[in-house]
């Protein structure tokens, strides 16, 4: 019998998903150490959004937490999510900052790196992996998946091999939006699985109610772990439960898994509570979201559509910029719809609509998309395009992240004694107009921090559809 492993995601993505990223570290506390017992493969609890929002929103250090739950957990390994360049950010970070923070959170207590990049371009995933593999953590490559006339399984392939080739200790298909079907997870996991020799992980998103088949097909395909939160932080816009799949394998003849369902339930009543005292961040989703199988918008991404457009009283527009948002993205190459790209075509689909004309007015995140400096996208861009974006300037050829020039000691002479570690001064540099305020109510008593004027400041670069 083939034993199948869990990857928890209750402690980062399941609460993102669902409930804004608003989980606070003392109410993980009272069951760490219980779920360290159940037998899980994993624990995903840091990265993604987890970092800026207990910066914004929680008031607490997110280095103090990871520290905090490698203290609990004893057993089971603490996975993290790694934007590739982009860090935890929403743009690319030079190599001696995205070095620093690798070599820091491995020391402060991370075992497994899943290092994904948004546009799939393998320029972007050099160094993070590198430098995990240098600081020994578990390397897992991740393919950002998505359906489009250019992502093909053979590109997907064709990805994974250049990854592998870097050294990854594992290959994940990352499904964010909730788009992979049961032929195509089982097609691109025996194909994985047929050409490379690595543990394949499955992700996704119950958005658009396709997971638990995509996940079982990937079961059958040969695929070694999936992505599962306790139920009570499951289905909607988060993963698929893990005490149906747990207790199907325990019936079947031909997979097992190792997990202690008494534990599971126990822990499942603390998160029915959590999720109870979030009720006002709760995306309360009831239904799957079918018209994701059109637009292919993540669920986050909806929700946060809606909130711009009632706030620039325009809500009636709501129909066209969903009609909008693929003919920019087909205009863009077709990038996944990831951070930070989610935000790059749904920002640009709300202007388009609203300005009354198609790219009468670009932001600077578009013409940085365009320009390359993300990366390289997917499909190629029309010179028509390319012309209306960018004007007379020309798109780069290169790595983006060498154009960048070292950020770290300019970044010490600016936050001076106020970061006291290193890890308060990749706060400051990963996010500055919120680590200061931090910074500052941490260290120097009754400091008046107006975070409201914080969030207006950076609005602009908070994540449609955070992964």
């Amino acid at each position: 019998m083939r034993q199948i492993d869990f990857m928890d995601t209750t402690l980062r993505d399941a609460h993102q998903s669902l409930l804004a990223t608003r989980m606070k570290t003392s109410e993980m506390l009272p069951v760490l150490e219980e779920m360290d017992q159940i037998g899980y493969y994993a624990f995903e609890m840091w990265g993604g959004a987890t970092f800026d929002s207990c910066l914004r929103y929680l008031n607490e250090d997110p280095w103090e937490r990871l520290k905090t739950i490698r203290k609990y957990v004893k057993r089971t390994k603490l996975q993290m999510l790694l934007r590739g360049q982009n860090i935890l950010g929403y743009s690319n970070y030079p190599d001696d900052v995205l070095e620093l923070f690798v070599r820091k959170m491995i020391e402060d207590g991370i075992d497994v790196v899943r290092i994904f990049d948004a546009l799939n371009d393998p320029r972007n995933l050099e160094k993070p992996i590198e430098f995990a593999k240098k600081y020994g953590a578990h390397v897992q490559g991740a393919i950002s998946y998505t359906v489009s006339p250019v992502h093909t399984i053979e590109k997907y392939v064709e990805f994974a091999k250049k990854i592998v080739d870097m050294g990854i200790d594992s290959i994940c298909i990352k499904d964010m939006a909730g788009l992979l079907t049961a032929p195509m997870a089982y097609s691109l996991v025996k194909e994985l699985k047929e050409k490379f020799s690595l543990p394949i992980e499955v992700h996704s998103h119950f958005t658009s109610g396709l997971a638990d088949a995509a996940y079982w097909a990937a079961i059958e395909a040969g695929a070694d772990i999936i992505d599962t939160a306790t139920s009570a932080l499951a289905y909607g816009t988060s993963q698929p439960a893990v005490e149906p799949f747990a207790m199907s394998l325990k019936d079947s003849k031909e997979f097992s898994m190792n997990l202690d369902m008494n534990k599971i339930n126990h822990v499942n009543e603390h998160f029915i509570k959590v999720r109870a005292a979030h009720k006002a961040d709760d995306v309360s989703m009831t239904t799957i979201d079918s018209r994701i199988f059109s637009a292919q918008v993540p669920g986050g991404m909806l929700s946060n559509l809606v909130s711009q457009l009632k706030a620039q009283n325009a809500l009636d527009r709501y129909d066209d910029v969903m009609k909008e948002i693929p003919q920019v993205r087909e205009d863009l190459g077709f990038p996944p719809l990831v951070t930070p790209t989610s935000q790059i075509v749904g920002v640009q689909a709300v202007l388009n609509v609203l300005n009354g004309g198609r790219y009468k007015m670009v932001t600077k995140e578009t013409k940085n998309y365009v320009k390359g400096m993300y990366g390289k996208s997917p499909a190629p861009i029309s010179e028509e395009i390319i012309k209306k974006i960018l004007g007379n300037e020309k798109p780069i050829n290169v790595r983006p992240a060498d154009l960048l020039e070292p950020a770290l000691d300019k970044a010490k002479k600016e936050i001076g004694d106020l970061a006291q570690n290193d890890e308060d001064l990749l706060s400051y540099v990963l996010f500055p107009q919120i680590a200061k305020p931090f910074l500052e109510k941490k260290y120097v008593a009754k400091v008046k921090v107006d975070f409201k004027m914080v969030d207006e400041y950076t609005s602009q670069f908070l994540p449609i559809y955070p992964v």
